[in-house]
């Protein structure tokens, strides 16, 4: 099966980058990722909760329906890069983006109203049928606004310091969104989040229209149709580069699969819970400018690095907590914030690069940020895949208070993530460190 054709622009001769972006063309590139936000967080921790308790639908069910329509989705995401490169090189990224957004939009109203409109029943199979439909027009719409969006944002720039700028706006909007969709559902529960969720779309798809447009893409050839899904892993550089996301973004998913396991059970401190969430979101967001003058001086592998070591030395004085030690986590809480930064800005900042480098520059960014987006989403399924069952099998039973020298939970929230930043950094300093002189060394 091949792509279907349209008309190029003029002049896809070899494109090149456009330079820096003033604040207010990046304000319009990054608005969408405010209200994208949105999506992330609710589906993962708030709507379970609210049919749950609002509507006694059984958390068994909800688990399960969740997990087998978010791997569905992750096995999208290389379709969705492909189709991307395809509507960049037809001038369609910003019409695409508000048609993702549309469907995205539909199926997150449809999960909040589901349940008034055909109440749960047990073995109800219309339940199931419209719940697992508006789940996935739910995650299709959002994987294809966030692919398109990724994926025209790395054409956007001449080099790191560029290229880290623009993901800084997309990722300092995107924790804005975060800590305001978790605090809506407190202040005005599921009516007050669609709400302001339709709002923060139109306003963010509105500016969004008036944003610089993507570099002109190139014909991708007759060697990379459809069938050419997985040709990002032709590129070693990708793959070695793919290797360290994957290796950092488990260490970073499993912390955030046990944080309120490990507030609750070893420090005794569930009313704290928001407070230390909304602190580690902010200190991400407000840290962020600091980041990107590290980017400038350092270059973007050696400030992921820095942000991989504060990171670890959070995570281990978090091992050395005891019940009640509240500030001392406050702490931890915000290094562990501080160090979020870098895993947002410098992967896709590098992926640039790589794409650059690998000669697929303005012709295949959608198909890397597609295969990049499902190794994300596989991130977060082997953190509860590999954290979970290690906690059953050592003895951890929730909602029993865990002292003494690392327990269970302590070896799993705060070690085993720490045993896996090092690795990966020690995976970045190898193939993105080692011979900085190199060429395939230097990504651009």
């Amino acid at each position: 099966m091949t792509a279907p054709t349209c008309a190029l622009p003029a002049a896809v001769g070899t494109a090149t980058a456009p330079g820096p972006l003033q604040p207010l063309a990046l304000l319009r590139f990054a608005a969408p990722s405010l209200a994208l936000a949105f999506v992330a967080l609710p589906l993962y921790v708030y709507l379970p909760e609210h049919y749950a308790t609002r509507y006694a639908v059984p958390l068994g069910y909800l688990g399960a329906v969740l997990l087998l329509t978010r791997f569905a989705d992750a096995l999208f995401d290389p379709w969705l890069g492909r189709l991307a490169d395809h509507l960049l090189r037809c001038g369609l990224a910003k019409p695409a983006l508000l048609a993702a957004c549309a469907l995205m939009f539909c199926g997150f109203a449809a999960l909040f109203a589901l349940p008034a409109l055909l109440p749960w029943r047990s073995a109800d199979v219309a339940f199931t049928v419209v719940f697992v439909a508006a789940l996935l027009l739910t995650y299709l719409g959002f994987s294809a606004a966030s692919i398109i969006h990724q994926a025209w944002g790395a054409t956007l720039g001449r080099d790191e310091a560029q290229l880290a700028r623009t993901v800084a706006w997309r990722e300092g909007l995107g924790l804005a969104g975060v800590l305001l969709a978790a605090l809506l559902p407190q202040l005005g529960g599921a009516r007050a989040l669609v709400a302001v969720f339709a709002l923060a779309l139109a306003i963010g798809l509105a500016l969004v229209w008036r944003a610089p447009d993507p570099a002109p893409h190139q014909p991708a050839g007759a060697a990379l149709r459809w069938r050419a899904l997985l040709e990002p892993l032709r590129n070693r550089r990708f793959v070695a580069l793919l290797a360290v996301f994957a290796t950092s973004g488990i260490a970073a998913a499993i912390p955030a699969t046990l944080v309120l396991f490990f507030i609750r059970d070893r420090l005794d401190a569930a009313a704290l819970a928001g407070a230390y969430l909304f602190a580690y979101f902010a200190a991400a967001a407000l840290l962020l400018p600091l980041w990107l003058r590290a980017v400038r001086r350092f270059g973007a592998a050696r400030s992921w690095l820095l942000g991989m070591a504060l990171a670890v030395a959070a995570f281990v004085w978090a091992a050395l907590l005891q019940p009640g030690d509240r500030w001392g986590y406050a702490l931890v809480v915000v290094l562990s914030g501080a160090a979020l930064g870098p895993d947002l800005v410098m992967p896709p900042a590098l992926l640039a690069g790589v794409i650059r480098a690998g000669g697929h520059g303005n012709r295949l960014e959608g198909s890397y940020f597609g295969v990049w987006n499902f190794a994300a989403k596989l991130n977060l399924a082997l953190a509860a895949g590999l954290a979970l069952p290690l906690l059953a099998m050592f003895g951890y039973r929730p909602g029993t208070l865990e002292t003494g020298v690392l327990p269970p939970l302590v070896v799993a929230y705060c070690l085993l993530p720490s045993l896996l930043k090092l690795v990966s950094a020690a995976l970045l300093w190898r193939f993105f460190l080692r011979r900085r002189a190199a060429p395939a060394a230097l990504i651009f």
